[in-house]
């Protein structure tokens, strides 16, 4: 008995996290003003977007020593946000030029400096944030580097208090752990030092685009992630809620880059695959808009938009497929990944989906319902996701009296999002 009851923990822990919603956010760089402040949050609402995540630089708000003043641009920032009914992550960060020269607080007078911004920006912006975000890849001065944790446990230590006692409604996330430092280790210290005991949840920033052709991939991507979130849960003897404040891949034409048609399907892939994760509790794309034009500098090119807004086939895809990640509940027990394919089931209420796609080549698949589905397949395809749902077969039940119909579709690499209705379904090649 005392072997099953860890177990039944986390089977409660689970249950308890479907019941939040998955976040689907996204990276903006519009709290230090835009002209078009409100036409990016209503493309971004448009999309299905429901938090939003910005920088809140100690450097603006103490723009002379021991004179602090949140900029007024950040108070429109935050009306243009709530006006669209958005959540939003906030990032407590970086250095300030007069406190030794940008450096990372990492001695007692930097984090007395570096506490003084905080209790200054959580007091005055109490109310209006979804969540504070300790940092940002604070593992880049050292993923491996034993004292670089060190500080950082520190660091956060030091303002997790502060933060709950000036916006107690606000949740708090410490991490922003790039991809070396969930390698080396650097996640893994956190929990061991006690990080998740004092924070809501970890966040990762678990980039792929430069690790191959074949370590790229939205299914090795999850592969790699769900070890990492199994080990973090034996770490911390519970699960550790985690939070992707950011993840994309670029649509640039160098090596780490791909096309904009594999970026789209890239990105349904991974939000499909990130909801399967209990412990995932959303993902944030890096992020709305591009940040240049030029085709083949990486970072000009992760966006959902272009510069002048105008849409990318990414954007089209997050539109069509937010309200399934924010609405529909995810069943293990109905869905099936294996060989290369992927059928996954999602449920809201009696409403059954079936997300499904082919790694690879185009794949002809039979699917078989659970209950009488005469007349048309009804499905979203996200190649073409302007579409909507459309026509694509016909459902086959060729006895009267015979409870399961079936069609056949094929697949490739986009999702496929078939409707069944109130049907279960059971698959066959």
């Amino acid at each position: 008995m005392r072997r099953l009851l860890p177990c039944l923990a986390l089977l409660i822990a689970g249950m308890a996290a479907a019941d939040e919603p998955f976040i689907v956010g996204t990276a903006t760089h519009l709290m230090d003003g835009s002209p078009l402040l409100a036409k990016n949050f209503e493309l971004a609402s448009q999309a299905g977007i429901t938090s939003v995540r910005e920088d809140a630089y100690w450097a603006r708000v103490e723009q002379q020593p021991g004179q602090l003043q949140i900029p007024p641009i950040w108070r429109q920032y935050n009306a243009a946000r709530a006006a669209r009914g958005m959540a939003n992550v906030v990032i407590l960060d970086y250095g300030n030029q007069y406190y030794e020269n940008n450096a990372l607080p990492r001695t007692p007078n930097l984090l007395t400096a570096f506490g003084t911004y905080v209790d200054y920006v959580t007091r005055a912006l109490a109310g209006q944030v979804s969540f504070y975000e300790i940092w940002n890849e604070w593992d880049l001065t050292g993923p491996a580097d034993r004292q670089v944790s060190d500080d950082y446990i520190a660091l956060v230590k030091a303002t997790t208090s502060q933060i709950r006692h000036n916006d107690a409604k606000a949740r708090v996330l410490a991490g922003a752990v790039t991809s070396e430092g969930l390698d080396k280790g650097f996640a893994d210290r956190l929990v061991e030092g006690g990080v998740t005991e004092r924070v809501d949840g970890l966040s990762l920033h678990p980039y792929v685009h430069c690790r191959g052709d074949l370590g790229k991939t939205p299914e090795s991507w999850i592969k790699w992630l769900s070890s990492i979130d199994q080990r973090l849960t034996r770490l911390a003897g519970k699960p550790v809620p985690l939070y992707l404040t950011e993840m994309s891949w670029p649509s640039a034409n160098e090596p780490c880059g791909v096309d904009e048609a594999t970026q789209a399907q890239f990105l349904a892939r991974a939000f499909f695959l990130a909801k399967t994760r209990p412990n995932i509790k959303g993902m944030w794309w890096y992020d709305l808009v591009n940040d240049g034009t030029d085709a083949k500098e990486r970072e000009h090119n992760f966006g959902l938009l272009k510069p002048d807004l105008t849409a990318k086939p990414a954007y089209a895809v997050l539109k069509a497929i937010a309200p399934i990640l924010t609405q529909y509940r995810y069943d293990s027990l109905k869905s099936l990944q294996a060989d290369n394919l992927y059928l996954l089931n999602f449920a809201k209420g009696d409403d059954q989906l079936l997300v499904a796609w082919a790694v690879g080549r185009p794949r002809q698949v039979k699917i078989e319902a659970n209950g009488r589905q005469q007349g048309p397949v009804q499905s979203l395809d996200t190649r073409h996701p302007e579409r909507g749902r459309a026509t694509s077969g016909q459902w086959l039940c060729p006895k009267a009296e015979e409870e399961h119909c079936t069609t056949v579709i094929t697949l490739d690499d986009f999702p496929r999002i078939i409707s069944l209705g109130n049907a279960s379904w059971l698959f066959t090649r």
